[in-house]
């Protein structure tokens, strides 16, 4: 496995991505996965400067406006309804001064539930337990490459489950939260249980939506992934997303299908 990070960051604002964020579509575009948690990562820096007490993303909505140039990017952030216990916040990344992708998050205040705690899937095999699959085999690009996959069972079209992890730091030089950690990850579901070859169909997400019951930990992020295509070029990729203690949310993305 390869040493290093996905971004260097060149000044408050601004971070140059390495070949290791390199795109699976297309390996002179940034893959969304490593993008996505810069973006959660430029976002917890913001919250961490709110006045009162933190408040947990709960969820976070990206809109991918155009095609993600592997070339430095800006990420402004900025809060949309301030409050003490429910706020909104906006990020936009910008490559070559255009917007690139719109990031919406909902941010919650934490208070005690474990009492009604509960619901959802059960817990997943332990990752330390299962072969590594060579995604790399069905995918080009230096973010797949960079990425220990770890499947519960052999890839079947349209349904996987998998852990994910990587040794590389998402900002050089950084400690990224738990959360933008797990989110780099989560891009990667559109690519484990691929319906067609993407050497013949292409089905690329234009958004993602993440939606959290609680607070993801550890290093690994595990995707049990069903894929659907629709009859007139449209489908869906829906994970229900787990860390190494259970089920912690859901994410959705939609997909354009074509022939290559």
């Amino acid at each position: 496995m390869s040493t290093g990070s996905y971004y260097e960051r060149t000044d408050d604002h601004r971070f140059k991505p390495t070949a290791h964020a390199s795109g699976a579509w297309s390996t002179d575009e940034v893959h969304f996965s490593p993008l996505g948690g810069l973006i959660v990562h430029a976002i917890d820096r913001h919250l961490a400067d709110r006045q009162g007490e933190r408040l947990l993303l709960s969820r976070i909505s990206f809109d991918i406006l155009g095609r993600l140039a592997l070339d430095e990017c800006e990420i402004r952030v900025e809060t949309i309804r301030p409050g003490r216990t429910i706020e909104l916040v906006e990020a936009v990344a910008l490559i070559a001064d255009r917007p690139v992708v719109r990031a919406r998050a909902w941010c919650l205040a934490a208070i005690d539930t474990a009492e009604v705690a509960g619901g959802g899937a059960d817990r997943l095999a332990d990752p330390e337990t299962l072969a590594p699959w060579r995604m790399a085999d069905l995918w080009p690009g230096g973010y797949i490459a960079s990425i220990d996959v770890r499947p519960l069972a052999p890839p079947r079209p349209g349904r996987t489950t998998a852990w994910i992890s990587t040794p590389l730091d998402l900002v050089a030089g950084e400690s990224a939260c738990p959360v933008a950690s797990f989110v780099a990850l989560v891009d990667t579901a559109n690519g484990i249980a691929v319906r067609q070859p993407p050497k013949a169909w292409t089905f690329p997400n234009v958004d993602l939506t993440i939606h959290l019951q609680r607070q993801p930990e550890g290093r690994w992020t595990g995707l049990d992934t069903t894929v659907v295509f629709g009859p007139t070029g449209q489908g869906i990729t829906s994970t229900v997303l787990h860390d190494i203690h259970g089920p912690v949310g859901q994410a959705q993305q939609i997909l354009t299908v074509r022939p290559v």
